[in-house]
């Protein structure tokens, strides 16, 4: 009876398909199974990006045909890893074999060991005033680097006010990987020989050092000045359709012999330059640093007379123009010769002043630029070292004019440039370990130095015997810290405190918006310190809680609680250290990372509270 009414269901259904195929159509398509599918059609469905690589690895255990279709050296691979990590197919040629299987494995192990070094930061380097210097377990990494960094970067860039302590510390690390790379292509290019060396490469050095989180690159700057050179070429074309600078090709080396011809590309460049695009000599703010990088040169078309005639030059250079650096006293300037092609005879020679618009000017006027006399040493050429070691010092003086928290960034970064063009300078060798030493950081190194000052010239024994002392000292004080001092709302002595770490502020006499990150019941600071602020003219004096504050300028201040009050419009505070000290921003408050929490373990508890009510006062 099953059997009979098995066979009428399946004959009722056979009636029914035929029914609704209609009347001669063919009987449908049997199913293709995946594995039936083309190789080629195959792999664009593997590559459509709905499969991950855990996906893929499944299916390359089920049979050889899926197995082929996501070999490692295939598209599919490549697009599992072009999906998951974009940034990084420019380090790879389409013409190159790659297996890209055991490419996506090295970048996920190196995800995985980036994200355990970030984390292990905060603890490790909280309590150092500046943290991550002297790392080991950074500069010895048992993974391919720009893997890690690419890791760092996924960081840096996660969107949101989460996660701040992660993304501070990786970018100090990135910061660190990025400038010990960039050392090693500096002194390679410090063995060129002096004809090798090109003056723009010698500056996007720089500029790359002390910037290694901005996106500068040779071909990226050498391209804005083709760009500039290829302007120049159309001006001198409407003027002169006939000079053989208007042919040249792209790349191809140009020497102009003639001297009227030459004449003609200087005036074309100092119109293009100077008139159309607007460049000139920054005489209102001539000490910021963005005047020496040259990419911020391109972007804000001002600079020195140093970075702007490295661009001059080399802009000359690919028009067919030889120009020659001068490194002429408190003003850089470019010689253009007029006599015989390698003349002594400093009158042979035009002087450009390309801070001055690209002025011409005699022996007599480079005098009177800087008002006084000079020997004919000065007018000599300068090799592209000597041209490198003015732009650091530049840097450096810049460095140590301001001596604040924000500059000890740039002192260190030149400091590190010089003395890589001049290990054995004792004067910059002796600055670096002061620095080091005052700044409180990587006390091991500072030894390290004053142990070389010493070898180097014994006179400095005095001054170098002081540095050991005291840095013994500190390492000691170090070894003996009984951990960290934890303070108490709660406690009576702690009675008076009002704020507490996270909340955002203002300040009732200045007007800037800050962050608590710390506080004492009273002044902490010395009698200098008190003398020279000012304190006693307060009416509460020294005698009152004191909070450590991150400013919304950069800089961190030590402020009484008469002068502070809760900012009524919370907003976050663009501090560079503010993952130093917090793990996010919670609209109306900053959430303090483990490590803060621990010395203040009951403000959390009182800054929600505080949070909450602006919250309904806005409401």
């Amino acid at each position: 009876m099953a059997a009979a009414e098995r066979e009428a269901c399946e004959e009722a259904a056979e009636e029914a398909e035929e029914q609704r195929a209609g009347p001669g159509s063919a009987p449908a398509p049997a199913p293709v199974g995946l594995t039936e599918l083309p190789g080629e059609l195959l792999e664009l469905i593997l590559c459509c990006g709905s499969l991950d690589a855990s996906d893929l690895g499944r299916l390359s255990c089920t049979c050889r045909h899926l197995r082929e279709a996501c070999q490692p050296r295939g598209k599919v691979w490549r697009e599992q890893l072009r999906r998951r990590w974009p940034s990084l197919m420019k380090y790879y040629n389409q013409a190159d074999s790659v297996n890209w299987l055991e490419q996506y494995k090295e970048r996920h192990k190196a995800g995985l060991k980036a994200q355990t070094v970030v984390a292990s930061f905060s603890k490790r380097f909280f309590s150092e005033h500046v943290p991550c210097d002297g790392f080991t377990d950074i500069e010895t990494l048992d993974c391919p680097s720009h893997f890690f960094e690419d890791e760092l970067m996924s960081i840096l860039n996660t969107g949101g006010r989460k996660g701040l302590t992660w993304k501070y510390y990786a970018k100090k690390i990135l910061y660190f990987l990025r400038q010990q790379n960039i050392l090693k292509k500096l002194k390679t290019y410090l063995e060129y020989s002096a004809d090798e060396q090109s003056f723009l490469e010698g500056a996007v050095l720089v500029d790359q050092y002390c910037n290694p989180l901005s996106d500068i690159s040779l071909k990226s700057i050498q391209a804005q000045i083709d760009d500039i050179a290829a302007q120049v070429c159309t001006f001198l074309k409407s003027k002169s359709p006939r000079h053989p600078t208007v042919d040249r090709k792209a790349g191809m080396a140009l020497i102009i012999s003639q001297v009227e011809l030459q004449r003609q590309v200087l005036d074309a460049m100092n119109c293009v330059l100077y008139e159309q695009l607007k460049y000139r000599g920054n005489e209102v703010d001539y000490y910021n640093c963005q005047n020496s990088y040259i990419h911020q040169v391109l972007i804000r078309r001002t600079g020195i007379p140093i970075s702007l005639s490295v661009l001059y030059l080399t802009i000359a250079k690919q028009l067919g123009v030889q120009l020659e650096a001068v490194n002429f006293p408190s003003h850089f300037l470019l010689r253009w010769c007029q006599g015989k092609e390698g003349s002594t005879n400093i009158f042979d020679y035009t002087y450009i002043d390309a801070f001055g618009k690209g002025r011409q000017l005699t022996v007599k006027e480079c005098e009177y630029l800087i008002g006084h006399h000079v020997t004919e040493e000065f007018y000599g050429v300068a090799t592209a070292k000597e041209v490198l070691q003015r732009m650091v010092g530049n840097l450096l003086n810049i460095g140590k004019r301001e001596s604040t928290d924000q500059s000890y960034p740039l002192l260190r970064d030149s400091l590190d440039l010089y003395l890589a063009m001049y290990p054995d300078n004792v004067q910059h060798l002796m600055l670096q370990a002061r620095l080091y030493f005052h700044l409180g950081i990587w006390p091991e190194k500072v030894l390290d130095i004053l142990q070389h000052i010493q070898a180097l010239d014994p006179s400095q024994q005095g001054a170098v015997g002081y540095l050991v002392q005291h840095t013994l000292e500190h390492i000691e004080r170090r070894k003996d810290e009984a951990g960290p001092e934890v303070k108490l709302h709660s406690d009576e002595k702690h009675k008076d405190v009002v704020f507490s770490i996270g909340l955002v502020m203002k300040h009732k006499r200045y007007g800037y918006n800050c962050v608590i990150y710390g506080w004492d019941p009273a002044c902490m600071m010395g009698h200098e310190w008190i003398r020279n602020m000012n304190v006693h003219s307060l009416p509460h004096g020294p005698h009152q809680p004191f909070y450590n504050v991150l400013v919304e300028d950069g800089s961190c201040r030590y402020a009484a609680q008469e002068n502070l009050e809760l900012n009524p419009e919370p907003h976050e505070i663009p501090h560079p250290d503010i993952g130093r000290y917090f793990e996010e921003f919670a609209d109306t408050y900053y959430v303090a990372n483990p490590e803060l929490a621990i010395r203040y373990p009951e403000d959390m508890a009182l800054t929600r509270l505080a949070g909450q009510k602006t919250e309904e006062s806005c409401e």
